[in-house]
């Protein structure tokens, strides 16, 4: 249960010109390497169970995309790391792309290469702009492999994401005129036996702003996560 709630806090998101500190801008936002946020988790009760900080690793122009490779630290509630994660970004005056490998965990990215298992991602995109009643695009990664002879398949679905309103957001790094967008999440894990998880995301999104001020996860209808934007630096 502990990893398929770091696996439902995963959602997420983020980011070469300059002087002696790289950057470069992506939708007017200036990114920089050594910069970064942070969101605090919670449980569905309300109670932080620990904090997600993202650092911007390199920040560099690759035929006119603004590409950040970003690294995820998450910490208990007692400050203690339990894990990193590694992803990349992509911004152009468009849209921003983030590769849907970052909602899996590093570990079972690990373990999927020793099944031999081939990746294909659908990368999860947000527009420059939102607009209510405006439809996202849909996101995935599916993979196939082998274990032991075993064929093995994992699906992952992002559907029906849609922006439904817009509100007035207060959380640790400020007060935000947020875009609320949902969104049917999907998730299927086949070895010897067929796990299937499905549950459904609310997150908030800000002009100025290319991550997530706040985040919430829902199965049949019950919070059971959620985090907030508590810090940008």
């Amino acid at each position: 249960m502990k990893t398929l709630r770091s696996i439902f806090l995963l959602c997420a998101a983020i980011l070469v010109s300059a002087s002696s500190l790289r950057a470069q801008n992506c939708f007017g936002v200036l990114l920089k390497e050594g910069g970064g946020f942070e969101m605090t988790n919670f449980d569905g009760k309300g109670k932080s169970v620990g904090t997600l900080k993202y650092r911007f690793v390199s920040v560099r122009d690759e035929s006119g995309f603004t590409v950040a490779d970003i690294e995820l630290e998450s910490f208990s509630s007692k400050g203690k790391s339990e894990y990193k994660q590694k992803f990349t970004m992509k911004c152009n005056g468009n849209e921003s792309m983030i590769d849907a490998r970052s909602m899996v965990m590093e570990e079972q990215l690990k373990s999927f290469d020793s099944y031999k298992m081939t990746l294909t991602s659908n990368d999860i995109v947000y527009p420059n702009q939102f607009q209510v009643g405006q439809t996202l695009k849909d996101a995935s990664l599916k993979g196939s492999g082998d274990m032991s002879g075993i064929p093995i398949e994992f699906d992952m679905q992002i559907t029906d994401r849609k922006v439904v309103s817009k509100e007035k957001i207060k959380v640790g790094a400020g007060e935000f005129d947020a875009f609320k967008i949902t969104a049917h999440n999907k998730m299927m894990n086949k070895t010897v036996v067929t796990i299937n998880v499905d549950f459904e995301t609310v997150s908030y999104r800000a002009p100025g702003v290319i991550w997530d001020i706040k985040t919430e996860t829902y199965r049949k209808g019950k919070l059971i996560a959620a985090s907030e934007l508590t810090k940008i630096y």
